[in-house]
């Protein structure tokens, strides 16, 4: 068995994933199992100014991977690649902020363009199970992606600049999203799916989600209802847990609390724009899946 080593730097997070890979398996993929996730709250997007990367940010970053390379050294990872997606990418100095980081840390760090993002994702969500026709979601903090799936392949795919966090940072004036706001990041949502030239050929009636905003809704959902955690949501079901913020958001909060409270100031955000894009793609239900953008850069780009 070996040990290999991803850090993902996203707008919110920077995340320590460390796989143990049966090295021994002569055909077919490789299998492999999570034995370490730290995860840190760096914050990243607050260091976006006026569209620039920031040094605070670069600081910021290079601290907290640098504290994931060293535990993944304590753990010897035989390999460990460093990765940022949107927070890096979407900034207008994204170059000179990506070469700032790597002379802190001294060690590549890959940035994945949206294309690369969303493949990733798709080859991470696909590992266990193939997929019928379907849209597949990916919501993180500054971008979400799409990805449409045809005969169990990504055939299409589309970035928008639009996440649970930028959500926040740009609609959101205090720590829950007020009804009006709500509606005001659903309809930016709205505006951006409707401005795709080729926006009908994500419509689908099941959609695939995978990423930490709604595991952290079907997570809320649980806690309300007293329940084991759903794996597949209906619109129903997220309409439910938005209703509670709109209608009391004290007992939201209280529920995010008790579950994801790490997530309290985007599970609303991240809410809010499912049941918009459930309603723009006339989708009925997402089926959760539980492998992402790490595993898929795991399988495709460390392990060939």
């Amino acid at each position: 068995m070996s040990a290999y080593g991803v850090v993902d730097l996203g707008s919110n997070t920077v995340r320590l994933v460390v796989y143990e890979v049966d090295g021994k398996r002569k055909r077919g993929p490789r299998r492999f199992r999570e034995l370490v996730d730290d995860k840190v709250m760096a914050g990243l997007a607050a260091h976006v100014a006026d569209g620039a990367f920031q040094p605070s940010g670069i600081k910021r970053a290079a601290s907290v991977v640098r504290r994931h390379l060293r535990l993944a050294s304590v753990l010897g990872c035989e390999r460990v690649d460093v990765f940022a997606t949107a927070v890096l990418r979407n900034c207008e100095n994204s170059e000179q902020a990506v070469e700032a980081l790597q002379r802190r840390v001294q060690v590549p760090v890959h940035l994945l363009s949206a294309r690369d993002e969303a493949h990733l994702g798709f080859v991470g969500a696909t590992i266990d199970r193939p997929a019928a026709d379907a849209t597949l979601a990916d919501m993180g903090g500054g971008s979400t992606e799409l990805v449409r799936v045809e005969d169990g392949l990504d055939v299409e795919e589309v970035s928008l600049g639009q996440g649970s966090l930028s959500s926040y940072a740009t609609h959101v004036s205090r720590v829950l999203p007020t009804p009006g706001e709500v509606e005001a990041i659903q309809d930016e949502l709205s505006r951006r799916l409707r401005s795709l030239p080729d926006f009908d050929r994500y419509r689908a009636r099941h959609l695939l989600a995978i990423g930490g905003s709604v595991r952290a809704i079907a997570k809320v959902l649980a806690e309300l209802r007293g329940e084991a955690r759903t794996k597949t949501l209906s619109r129903d079901d997220v309409e439910e847990v938005l209703d509670l913020l709109r209608r009391d958001p004290d007992a939201f909060a209280h529920a995010t609390v008790r579950c994801v409270p790490v997530r309290i100031h985007t599970v609303g955000t991240g809410c809010a724009m499912y049941a918009r894009l459930m309603d723009e793609l006339g989708a009925e239900d997402i089926e959760i899946r539980q492998h992402g953008v790490r595993e898929g850069y795991l399988v495709e780009r460390m392990l060939g």
